[in-house]
């Protein structure tokens, strides 16, 4: 049920109706149930079951952890909880990863084994409600929070429908007191709902459907195409993968904020980043906060000397892109990352004692330069996250960096260069609003609804009109 069609409008309308006109919290909480269950159901009804089975289990083993006292059992708890998700996870989304590559260096060696991929369905949003498990389980065998009581509650918090399939993953200790607490209606915050949708609505479909018209083409034959084609659709990818993951984002906010629930911003205007750090700071924040937490600073973090943070950085940053996807092009993007902030690292360490060139760095010409070689590498490595294999990753990189003729983009560049200052000025817009945000809350309280109104249906029209065609499934329903 894409948040982009016509079927979830009717979706959401129908919950937004039937929550506020039910005068009691509790029913309401199985009322979201219900209709997060229909939604995930509508997709495949026997992993929808999953899902809950798996929900309950967690539910239970935290209660267990609470209830006993020694560290061993309580251990024992959380190792079985960890098993159990990520035993899932590895089943469903790795099993057939794990077996070719197994047959590939079988091969390699000298032995000839033929791979048959097994019929294995994955479960869309597994990769995210894995982690929110995750998060709880851990945080209450740590003793950060209590084990909650009441099922109905925690089931909502992993089966919440707007971020049950691409997040953002949310963390138990935010979403757990927002179950428990009264909503009241509020008009302020249904017209931040609906501006939410409207944008998000705009990003996926004047954007990211866009600019997929000049991604596919190019990436599925790097080699006939120009030096000049092949950098517009790796450009086009970067902002095609992050206005169809912000636009998701932004309309999983405006979803909760029509029912009185508030999730974590995701993206803080990646592309203003001036080194690759500060990009992970804005850029899928829910995941980059929960790799921190749960995955670097038990590695040991910065803890352990300036050599092992830097390990510490690679193996994160690697089994992150492995999160995205089972093959080894995500690894190596995710491998590249963790070499970019490595280096980014070892470059502060080696400014330290050049205070005039820190300096200069700051200045805002060296932080344009700072932003636009920031930009240039993701630009660059996110060549491996779209490319459907090694090779042909490798055959976009060196028509990439070596020049060559061939055929041009195969759409007119106007509908790219709009994308891009479209991009620009949302960023920049975003910029203002996080340096003055009591001017923009003093602005928003005092523009009429009318107003408001009007300009969110004229943003969802104007998508509607410049779409390319029909929608395009989200790129993050693959993880």
């Amino acid at each position: 049920m894409l948040f982009c069609t016509g079927e979830y409008v009717l979706f959401l309308a129908a919950v937004v109706t039937l929550y506020w006109l039910t005068p009691w919290q509790r029913p309401r909480v199985w009322l979201l149930l219900v209709a997060s269950f229909v939604f995930y159901a509508s997709w495949n009804k026997w992993l929808a079951l999953l899902v809950t089975a798996t929900s309950v289990a967690d539910y239970l083993i935290a209660r267990g952890m609470e209830s006993v006292s020694r560290p061993g059992h309580r251990r024992a708890l959380l190792i079985a909880s960890l098993v159990m998700n990520l035993g899932l996870l590895c089943y469903f989304k790795y099993t057939n990863f794990f077996l070719s590559s197994l047959y590939e260096s079988l091969n390699a060696l000298g032995a000839s084994y033929t791979f048959r991929s097994l019929s294995i369905i994955l479960p869309v949003g597994i990769s995210f409600y894995t982690f929110e498990a995750i998060n709880y389980t851990v945080d209450v065998y740590r003793g950060k929070m209590h084990a909650v009581r009441q099922l109905d509650y925690f089931l909502l918090f992993i089966l919440f429908f707007p971020h049950l399939v691409a997040g953002p993953i949310v963390r138990a200790k935010d979403f757990l007191p927002q179950a428990a607490r009264r909503k009241r209606w509020s008009w302020s915050r249904v017209g931040l709902g609906l501006g939410l949708l409207a944008v998000g609505a705009f990003k996926k479909l004047a954007i990211a459907d866009r600019m997929g018209l000049f991604v596919d083409p190019i990436f599925a034959a790097s080699d006939q195409y120009s030096t000049g084609a092949c950098w517009t659709a790796a450009i086009a990818f970067t902002l095609q993968v992050y206005c169809d993951f912000s636009g998701y984002s932004d309309m999983a906010l405006g979803s909760a904020h029509l029912l009185g629930y508030k999730l974590v911003i995701n993206f803080r205007m990646p592309f203003l980043s001036a080194n690759i750090s500060e990009f992970w700071r804005r850029w899928h924040i829910s995941l980059s906060s929960w790799l921190r937490d749960y995955l670097f600073i038990p590695l040991g973090g910065s803890r352990h000397g300036f050599w092992k943070t830097l390990r510490n950085l690679l193996i994160t940053m690697t089994l992150a892109g492995l999160w995205h996807g089972a093959n080894w092009q995500f690894v190596v993007w995710g491998l590249l990352q963790g070499v970019l902030l490595a280096g980014h690292r070892v470059f502060q360490k080696l400014m330290e004692p050049f205070k005039d060139m820190r300096g200069e760095l700051q200045s805002p010409l060296g932080t344009t330069v700072r932003i636009a070689l920031t930009f240039g590498l993701c630009v660059v490595s996110f060549v491996f996250f779209r490319a459907t294999s090694l090779r042909s990753a490798r055959d976009m990189m060196l028509r990439m960096f070596t020049p060559a003729d061939g055929l041009p983009t195969p759409l007119y560049m106007h509908a790219f260069w709009l994308s891009v200052t479209a991009v620009v000025i949302g960023h920049m817009f975003g910029r203002y609003l996080s340096a003055s945000p009591f001017v923009w809350q003093r602005a928003w309280r005092h523009t009429p609804a009318v107003v408001l109104g009007t300009a969110a249906a004229a943003l969802i029209v104007l998508a509607l009109v410049v779409r390319p065609g029909a929608t395009r499934a989200f790129i993050y329903f693959q993880f």
